[in-house]
């Protein structure tokens, strides 16, 4: 991000506020829609970014491209449904950014350039993001939402092996970043989200 234009990094610092928001709210809406008030209470059932936004996590997204917003807390044992509920309460951050690409891209193709060259990139800009956030979150490594929603659709035995992964998953997956930030070859990150997100929101753009 440090070496785009400043126009691109402010258009990529507003879309990424309702990005991360919407996400962690569409968490805790669901959560609370299938039984546990966890986020509720703890005043993340909110469209408030103040109450999502984590400023590191922000930052690294600034700085190198991968971050992070709160986590939403979630008591899996208070939701109807067992793992499925809570394959379902992770799913629904990365649709929510699926949901907001699809939409703000029609905007886009259909305002053209009324609204001046900047708003015009601001959209565009936030397709793109939402884009990668949905592929980015769908990674089956923890503490991804793709972690939580491959424990809740795998059979028992599978599940149960895969959770226990749940330790190295964090660590594995700050070693993968590090890596491709400062080895571009080795970006295996970058290679696995880029190539999709390209072609989704081309696609979306298009």
């Amino acid at each position: 991000m440090l070496n785009r234009p400043i126009e691109q990094t402010l258009a990529f610092m507003i879309a990424l506020i309702p990005a991360f928001t919407i996400h962690e709210f569409a968490h805790a809406w669901v959560a609370y829609r299938l039984g546990d008030s966890t986020a509720k209470d703890a005043g993340r059932l909110t469209l408030n970014p103040l109450k999502h936004l984590d400023p590191l996590g922000t930052l690294m997204v600034l700085m190198i491209g991968f971050g992070w917003a709160k986590p939403v807390p979630v008591n899996p044992y208070n939701l109807r449904g067992g793992r499925k509920a809570m394959a379902q309460v992770a799913v629904v951050g990365p649709l929510s950014n699926l949901l907001m690409a699809a939409v703000v891209a029609v905007v886009w193709r259909l305002s053209g350039y009324a609204g001046g060259q900047m708003a015009y990139n601001l959209l565009g800009v936030f397709v793109f993001l939402n884009v990668a956030l949905l592929f980015f979150n769908l990674i089956p490594v923890s503490p991804l939402d793709g972690f939580k929603v491959l424990v809740g659709i795998l059979p028992e035995p599978l599940a149960s092996r895969w959770a226990r992964t749940a330790q190295t998953g964090p660590l594995l997956l700050f070693g993968l970043i590090i890596l491709g930030s400062f080895v571009p070859q080795l970006d295996i990150l970058g290679k696995v989200i880029w190539e999709p997100t390209q072609a989704l929101a081309g696609f979306l753009l298009r």
